[in-house]
């Protein structure tokens, strides 16, 4: 039986299934988020209607006996926002996990349980699907890593989808050592090109200036102050403007796409069950029904061309990087104005990824010296394993860097990138 939570860490169902003796995860305790199916218990997606009318899973989850197989020892569930529809990192059922760097504050969602319990330390990493930004944006504001792998990339097999023109498996950890380590087991097939590299294939670095001016200035400025460190990593740097390739058009063209496939998906078990939904996540399915093919096909097309553009303007040598979100995480008890605002801010940034196909990683990045925001490095599509590990190279510069500024008692005011 489910557990209710109630703002705690967001372990939603303690279990226990050791991993194999053997593997590149051996000893490491992961969770996985409650829309994972592990055999003989059941799948809440985050909504008690939904576990009502669902069964006990036959058998787990692709992704988790991959886990298994590699050594990893799965510790528990987590909490979802309800059917992972949405950013917030609230359920009205099961409680708001805490998180940990800001207190008072949502963790995100719709990863939210997986985010709280690998920052607060319970487990080494945690698994959780992205669909909008459900495992970036929590840890970002969580102050962890995260990953959202190339469109297709992850088998999904059991697996509670949201929408499926979207949906990806992602991943949380609080080193990008480790992050890389739980991609070379989940992205078997990138792995013999990989394994082939001797040097890293990114030679070139494009700054989205324009998604960098649009953050809380006290984010903008603490990342400005962490990219020439960066850019030392690359033999070139440009700057580019998101605005030239339809950024405008992002959020909608995201929303419709969306909502076709969440009601595709759900509509029937919606009309059937009357399931009680939070009050917007019941709005966006709302929405969601009335949603025309003809619009489903003119988001299509503006889709097409991102997917056509993106690819040619990310190269197998390049990494375009910028903000993982826009601010600092809202607080729990926050007007529901406040996070219908933050939520459409965040899928400006969020979207960008999901509507072409390809690969983000977000890195942590201090603004003070216990909070931090996210970073993000996004490469061309099945380019995932090298991304994570220039994560790596990355994230042990920033750390060097970081080290210096606090340590030193840094004061200055940086300028947004240009």
């Amino acid at each position: 039986m489910i557990e209710t939570v109630k703002r705690t860490n967001g372990i939603l169902l303690p279990l226990s299934i050791k991993g194999a003796d053997t593997g590149p995860l051996q000893g490491l305790k992961f969770l996985a988020k409650d829309l994972f199916d592990i055999a003989g218990y059941p799948t809440g997606a985050g909504n008690p209607d939904w576990l009502r009318t669902h069964e006990p899973a036959n058998c787990n989850a692709v992704v988790v006996d991959r886990l298994l197989r590699a050594g990893g020892t799965l510790a528990g569930k987590t909490v979802t926002d309800e059917i992972a529809y949405s950013l917030d990192g609230i359920n009205m059922h099961y409680g708001a996990p805490e998180n940990p760097q800001y207190a008072g504050r949502v963790s995100g969602g719709s990863s939210s349980g997986s985010a709280s319990a690998v920052a607060a330390k319970l487990v080494d990493f945690a698994i959780g699907t992205d669909t909008a930004g459900s495992v970036r944006l929590p840890a970002s504001f969580c102050g962890i890593f995260g990953f959202r792998p190339t469109y297709g990339a992850i088998s999904l097999q059991g697996v509670v989808p949201l929408a499926p023109v979207f949906d990806t498996v992602g991943w949380f950890a609080r080193s990008a050592e480790l992050l890389r380590k739980c991609g070379t087991v989940l992205l078997e097939q990138q792995s013999t090109a990989y394994n082939e590299q001797t040097t890293s294939p990114f030679k070139r670095l494009l700054v989205a200036i324009d998604a960098f001016q649009f953050i809380e200035p006290e984010l903008g400025a603490a990342l400005a102050e962490a990219l020439p460190s960066i850019k030392t990593h690359f033999q070139s740097v440009e700057a580019v403007q998101l605005s030239a390739y339809e950024w405008e058009e992002f959020v909608m063209c995201f929303r419709l796409l969306q909502s076709f496939s969440a009601w595709e998906t759900h509509g029937e078990w919606i009309i059937r069950e009357h399931p009680h939904f939070e009050a917007s996540i019941q709005e966006r399915f709302e929405f969601a029904s009335r949603v025309t093919i003809e619009q489903k096909a003119e988001a299509e097309a503006i889709r097409n061309r991102i997917v056509k553009n993106f690819a040619e303007l990310l190269p197998s040598d390049t990494v375009l990087v910028m903000p993982t979100t826009q601010n600092v995480p809202p607080f729990v008890n926050a007007f529901p104005h406040i996070f219908t605002q933050e939520r459409m801010a965040n899928l400006k940034l969020t979207v960008l990824s999901p509507l072409a196909k390809i690969p983000q990683v977000t890195i942590p990045v201090k603004h003070s010296p216990t909070q931090s925001t996210g970073l993000s490095l996004i490469a061309g599509q099945n380019q995932d394993l090298a991304l994570l590990s220039l994560a790596e190279t990355i994230a042990a510069t920033i750390d060097k860097f970081e080290r210096s500024k606090f340590e030193v008692g840094h004061s200055g005011s940086a300028q947004v990138p240009n």
